[in-house]
């Protein structure tokens, strides 16, 4: 099996192991928020020691900035159209009366993972390192995606496996849109791949800046902020790490 099949296993791994343990165990608001946090550290951390000099490098200044500011917009759109994590509808009260909204919520989901999918799938003109980074952040985010999907879903039906095989279909789009990458940046020139990789970077920052960063911070009592700015420390952190040994 190649390095970026790997790669990609772990990302489509994420929305299956945050599925199960929806339906198993209840997690608590603080450890999402920690995850968020943390996932929000590895993906700003990426984006601008890893996705963005190697964009500029390719690219150019300018066509990286345009590539940014197109990755951002993408992000922007989709928000307008479809919802947001909301960490508080893992909490059993709120489930029983949102079936409706953690529907929304898993369709919305859907719809995001596509880009992500197309991230992974930077492996193919990166390096090993680069891809292994972004899809570990990506399967951290979308944990705490599936947890916040199952988790009301299953208080609403109170049906386990569906709510696990409902949830877990997030996983699909990481899938498509790994393969159309991957097969697409096989034939692009080198100008239009730096254009590509800030173009996710912008991505990832406007998920991290608009949607971990804000659920990890929400309704968090002060001792709790504090560990969440630690937790958004240790993915960069984490990152820094891994390009010294990977």
């Amino acid at each position: 099996m190649t390095p970026i099949f790997i790669v990609l296993i772990i990302s489509v791994l994420g929305p299956v192991i945050g599925s199960l343990i929806g339906v198993i165990k209840k997690p608590t608001s603080s450890f999402i928020h920690l995850m968020l946090a943390f996932a929000a550290g590895v993906m700003l951390a990426v984006s601008f020691l890893e996705l963005i000099p190697e964009s500029v490098e390719l690219s150019g200044v300018f066509l990286a900035v345009v590539g940014i500011i197109f990755g951002s917009m993408v992000m922007y759109a989709l928000d307008k159209l479809i919802p947001h994590i909301h960490p508080e509808l893992c909490s059993q009260e709120q489930g029983l009366r949102l079936k409706k909204t953690s529907i929304y919520l898993i369709l919305g989901i859907f719809l995001h993972n596509f880009p992500e999918g197309m991230a992974i799938a930077i492996g193919r003109v990166t390096d090993f390192r680069t891809a292994l980074i972004i899809a570990l952040s990506i399967a951290i985010h979308n944990i705490a995606e599936g947890i916040c999907t199952s988790a009301p879903f299953y208080f609403c039906t109170k049906k386990k496996l569906k709510s696990f095989l409902v949830s877990s279909m997030t996983a699909i789009p990481i899938l498509v849109g790994f393969i159309v990458a991957y097969f697409a940046f096989g034939v692009l020139s080198p100008t239009l791949v730096g254009i590509i990789l800030a173009a996710t970077a912008g991505l990832m920052i406007y998920i991290s800046a608009d949607e971990l960063i804000p659920s990890a911070c929400s309704k968090a009592r002060k001792e709790w902020s504090h560990a969440t700015i630690f937790a958004l420390i240790a993915g960069i952190v984490l990152v820094m790490l891994l390009g010294l040994v990977v």
